[in-house]
């Protein structure tokens, strides 16, 4: 038996996997705080415990992630977060060729081939109106949480129009629409389907090629989803804990 960890250290959370064998037998998710190296032990630590065994019995690690240049002293190998959720990904659906990884800071759209291996890619690092970062704005407006927005949007009978995709403008478009009586629900769906636009327009300058997935914390809002879903008029697969695809790649890299 060969154990192995996968630690994805993000902006937002930092993740642990660990595989037998190529098999995913354990992980965990814990907000990273300020501190990547500290919060990357306590995430690696928490998945080990799930399976009573401790870091002596880990043959590989590697880190991938945001902070991923703090925590390589701990591990024996970094790699990019970009080869980690192929990786990932084609672990949990061989049959995708396109990769829509919404992160806290960032989305991008990575297109595969039939190997798991990067053909292309494109970002939005520098905006963060298709980024988990607006989700977090828009919940802090509404005063609701995370994991509140997906069912809330799910609710709206006149989603609200917005006139930008911008996280800045849409902000304050977002506090004016509340005064002017719009539910919660409305407002989400309103941002959800702002958020698929932009996303989808990365899409579109890959190339969308089926099948298509969605990774990253943004995959866990159901309302996100199903606006993308719509925009791109097909279709997408989600894994059952979506924001844990690059520490499971990071893993897969270390077996091999």
């Amino acid at each position: 038996m060969t154990y192995v960890l996968g630690i994805d250290a993000g902006s937002a959370y930092s993740k642990a996997v660990v595989c037998e064998d190529g098999i995913l037998r354990s992980y965990a998710v814990i907000p990273s705080g300020g501190d990547y190296k500290e919060s990357s032990r306590k995430v690696s630590e928490e998945a080990l415990k799930k399976i009573g065994l401790t870091m002596d019995g880990i043959s590989y690690k590697v880190a991938t992630g945001y902070g991923s240049a703090m925590v390589i002293d701990t591990t024996d190998q970094s790699a990019t977060d970009m080869s980690c959720h192929a990786a990932g990904i084609h672990q949990y659906f061989p049959t995708v060729r396109t990769v829509i990884d919404i992160g806290a800071q960032f989305s991008r759209v990575i297109r595969l081939d039939d190997t798991g291996g990067i053909t292309n890619f494109i970002m939005n690092e520098k905006c963060a109106g298709g980024s988990g970062k607006f989700l977090q704005i828009t919940a802090r407006i509404l005063h609701i949480t995370l994991d509140e927005i997906g069912p809330l949007s799910l609710t709206a009978t006149k989603p609200v129009d917005f006139t930008t995709a911008c996280a800045v403008f849409a902000e304050s478009e977002a506090v004016s629409r509340i005064a002017e009586g719009a539910s919660p629900g409305d407002i989400l769906a309103g941002i959800h389907k702002a958020m698929a636009s932009k996303i989808v327009t990365l899409v579109t300058r890959v190339g969308l090629v089926n099948d298509c997935a969605v990774t990253g914390g943004g995959a866990k809002d159901i309302g996100l989803v199903k606006a993308i879903e719509a925009e791109l008029g097909t279709p997408v697969f989600v894994a059952d804990e979506p924001q844990i695809t690059a520490a499971l790649g990071a893993a897969i890299l270390a077996l091999q």
